[in-house]
């Protein structure tokens, strides 16, 4: 694998190749590999969600002056949460430099969201250590921050935010969400959530993963609503 192409497309090098290695290296290539001095990202993976927490915090904090601390918890938690870290790990290209074994790889473990979320706090992970924190926030400020600021992440992934408070101004209402089917092979899965509101389907969505599912039926409960105005 030649991370040098991807040390140019980030314009970041690596002072530690190894730990750039590790951070791409998952462990079923370390199962199959076991004649080859390589370590998987869990150590990186780890360390990263912290560092990335902290990253995106600060910026929050520094960003939005006014909003109040609930407010803020509830941003930071849509931006690290899976969905968009599988965004921004595609958006980079991760996904063509991970190092898999032959079983995760035919089975389609290159695509799977959980995994690239994994690999992106990897990353940060090994960056942070290779370099400081510094260089994690300017890393970010590149790849993640502008994102935050065009609001495309907030849109695409606060529905389910946006349609609990709508019928918390009723307190008899019951929001449920329930995934009613799913179909295609494991690493191309594809599910139908629907969301009930006092016994009600209110909407009904299509997803790669059971939350993407959830979300989008709450989008469509949120139109719904606003065309019934």
């Amino acid at each position: 694998m030649n991370f040098t192409a991807l040390e140019k497309e980030l314009a970041i090098t690596f002072k530690n190749q190894n730990l750039l290695i590790q951070a791409f290296t998952h462990s079923s290539y370390v199962n199959e590999n076991r004649n080859k001095i390589h370590r998987d990202n869990e150590r990186l993976e780890f360390l990263g969600d912290a560092v990335l927490e902290l990253g995106i915090s600060q910026y929050l904090y520094r960003t939005y002056p006014n909003k109040p601390e609930g407010e803020l918890t509830k941003l930071r938690a849509m931006i690290v949460c899976e969905p968009a870290l599988v965004k921004f790990a595609l958006n980079l290209n991760f996904d063509r430099y991970v190092l898999l074994g032959k079983g995760e790889e035919r089975t389609g473990g290159r695509k799977r969201p959980a995994l690239l979320a994994d690999v992106f706090e990897a990353f940060i992970g090994a960056l942070y250590l290779d370099q400081d924190f510094n260089a994690v926030v300017d890393f970010l400020h590149n790849h993640v921050y502008p994102e935050i600021k065009n609001g495309i992440l907030l849109d695409a992934l606060d529905y389910k935010s946006q349609l609990q408070e709508l019928i918390q101004q009723d307190k008899q209402s019951e929001i449920n969400y329930e995934i009613i089917s799913e179909k295609g092979p494991a690493h191309d899965r594809e599910f139908v959530a629907q969301v009930r509101i006092n016994d009600q389907v209110v909407g009904v969505g299509h997803g790669r993963t059971k939350k993407e599912s959830e979300q989008r039926a709450a989008k469509k409960a949120l139109d719904k609503h606003q065309t019934s105005i």
